[in-house]
């Protein structure tokens, strides 16, 4: 590996012993799966041909899923002789309110009506006045109206007092999730989750709607219930959306529901999904995985962060083209409105953490822990992400909900394992805690929360120092050095090979040095995005983009530089990925900028 003056570290070209398993890969592929791990022909095979058929895991392999599974289907049966019968078992879907349930409960409702099963009903939480998990009186409502079965996606794991009320009111309770079990697991009928002790499940990283598709292939396995052989496969682009939404490592099967999920999505007749890409003006054929991420996701989650998480479902589950559009320009206003709600609570917490900075530069805490009555819990995710990446440091924030309790959200700066800390911390610091590596919720008592930043800053100063040989942070690492004239679509077709990109499988990163951009342009209605043009010795221009990069420290420098778009004077390093656009009705090469270095 090779450093150079940007602070950036070239990965260092392969030896010609490790080239040799790689050698039917070209030059470039072959450099980017060493590096990702993939030294050998068989391992590198599979991870650049992912194929369901082989690389999807057997659903038994999940502790209780035969048993889920079978459950399922006498309530299922049960109804053959009618919906009225004394017999006949209502089943609740109860799902998550985020991107990872939504998209799961959208797809049991999708499955149930492809096998001709009605009897069943969606619950989704508020997640401002309910919170989080399976509550106490959902369940009771549920039990009113003649649920004899409930089925969680995405959540239940923690949720024991809930389970014991559904239990005493002659409900069954099976548990899908993929959040880290606790040591104390509810009473439930069954419990599906890849992370509980006693389950050999080989992929411990799919996410809640990945499980829940796991359920669906179990069902099948057992009884077909009249659907075609692989007719299932057509849920993938729910798996998708999810898989890419809830952040989990796009290895192992999680690849596969990636890329099977981004093939059906681009050409999915889901009448919802089309509306929100022909608002958005984004081409299904030419879907990428940051559509789904930066465009998708975030309306699918605003529905619930701003009002009633159904909305989103709704539009996952329309039927008509004008119940789709209303809730694609319903969705896409209160995104809207999201964004400027969550940029002025950012605002107002990263002044905070600066003036405590300023007060004490040397004094940075192994964590941030901030928190206001008056925030609302169902935003400060969104908040704690940006202040993690800003200020490289775990960051928990609580606020109050409707019902009066201190609650909040916590997200890792990509180093740090947020549930370890808030599993570290004293005995009785929190009422209630979960999530995974990078992301989670917690609760508080009012007696405890004066202690909250202290007890966490403890926990994860604990955990740093039992964790303190931490390798270099791959943020610094650039996968290869080229020149602009190298930029190619060659190259471009060439690293598309090794997509879905996201955790685990990052863009490939280059970095090209000594650069002086043609121009410059500030665009976006806010003026907040930035171009820089680069020319090539053909004369042809290469666009490098910076979506909400013109108010960064290296944007204000060059425009410091430049006059009304004229020749930039100052020569750069710039950090970026390659990638396709098509806004313009064509097909675009350009460079998606990661990092500028001024020299």
């Amino acid at each position: 590996m090779s450093s150079n003056a940007s602070g950036y570290v070239v990965r260092r070209p392969l030896t010609e012993k490790e080239r040799e398993p790689l050698m039917h890969f070209s030059p470039l592929v072959a450099q980017l799966l060493f590096h990702r791990g993939f030294k050998d022909t068989a391992g590198a095979d599979i991870f650049m041909s992912p194929d369901y058929d082989r690389d999807i895991n057997d659903p038994f392999l999940l502790k209780d899923a035969e048993k889920s599974a079978e459950r399922i289907i006498k309530a299922i049966k049960s109804n053959t002789h009618g919906e009225q019968g004394e017999k006949a078992e209502k089943i609740a879907i109860y799902a998550d309110y985020d991107a990872d349930g939504i998209p799961g409960a959208a797809m049991f409702h999708d499955f149930f009506h492809r096998i001709g099963f009605k009897n069943f009903k969606i619950y989704i939480p508020h997640r401002h006045n309910e919170g989080f998990g399976i509550n106490t009186e959902a369940v009771e409502q549920l039990a009113s109206e003649g649920v004899k079965l409930i089925v969680s996606l995405d959540c239940g794991i923690s949720d024991f007092v809930p389970v014991a009320r559904a239990n005493e009111l002659g409900m069954e309770v099976i548990i899908t999730d993929h959040h880290e079990a606790p040591e104390k697991m509810p009473v439930a009928f069954a419990i599906i989750d890849h992370k509980q002790e006693g389950c050999e499940y080989p992929d411990k990283n799919i996410c809640g709607t990945g499980v829940a598709y796991k359920l669906i292939q179990a069902i099948l396995k057992k009884d077909r219930l009249g659907l075609p052989e692989g007719h299932e496969k057509w849920l993938l682009d729910l798996v998708g959306i999810a898989t890419l939404s809830d952040m989990v490592p796009l290895v192992g099967e999680n690849r596969v529901f990636a890329k099977y999920g981004m093939s059906v999505l681009r050409k999915s007749q889901r009448k919802g999904l089309k509306q929100l890409l022909g608002h958005l003006r984004i081409s299904q054929p030419d879907l990428t995985e940051d559509d789904v991420a930066f465009m998708i996701t975030p309306r699918i989650n605003a529905a619930s962060r701003m009002g009633v998480p159904m909305d989103a479902f709704d539009l996952l589950a329309a039927e008509n083209d004008a119940d789709a559009l209303k809730a694609t320009l319903h969705l896409d206003h209160i995104n809207n409105e999201r964004k400027g709600i969550v940029a002025s609570l950012v605002k107002e917490i990263k002044k905070i953490l600066n003036e405590r900075h300023n007060a004490d530069p040397a004094g940075k805490p192994y964590a941030i822990v901030l928190g206001n009555p008056d925030w609302k819990p169902s935003l400060l995710g969104l908040a704690a992400n940006s202040c993690a990446e800003e200020f490289d440091r775990p960051v928990f924030l609580w606020g109050r909900d409707g019902d009066n309790i201190i609650k909040g959200s916590c997200r890792s700066e990509g180093k740090s394992n947020v549930v370890e800390i808030m599993r570290a911390a004293r005995e009785g610091t929190f009422t209630q805690f979960g999530g995974h590596k990078y992301s989670g919720g917690f609760a508080v008592s009012d007696e405890n929360i004066h202690f909250l930043e202290m007890r966490i800053n403890e926990a994860a100063k604990t955990i740093a120092t039992d964790n303190a040989v931490i390798a270099q942070d791959e943020d610094n690492f650039v996968d290869a050095e080229i020149s602009i004239d190298e930029v190619s679509w060659d190259i471009y077709n060439d690293i598309a090979k090794l997509a879905p990109f996201g955790v685990g499988n990052r863009k490939p990163l280059f970095i090209l040095k000594n650069v002086t951009p043609s121009n410059i342009r500030i665009f976006g209605k806010g003026n907040e995005h930035i171009e820089l043009g680069l020319m090539k010795k053909n004369g042809s221009r290469i666009p490098a983009i910076s979506f909400f990069g013109a108010t960064t420290e290296w944007a204000k420098k060059l425009l410091s530089d430049n006059d009304n778009a004229t020749a930039v004077k100052r020569k750069c390093h710039i950090v970026a990925s390659l990638e396709r656009s098509t806004f313009r009705g064509r097909p675009e090469l350009r460079l998606r900028i990661e990092d500028v270095v001024i020299v």
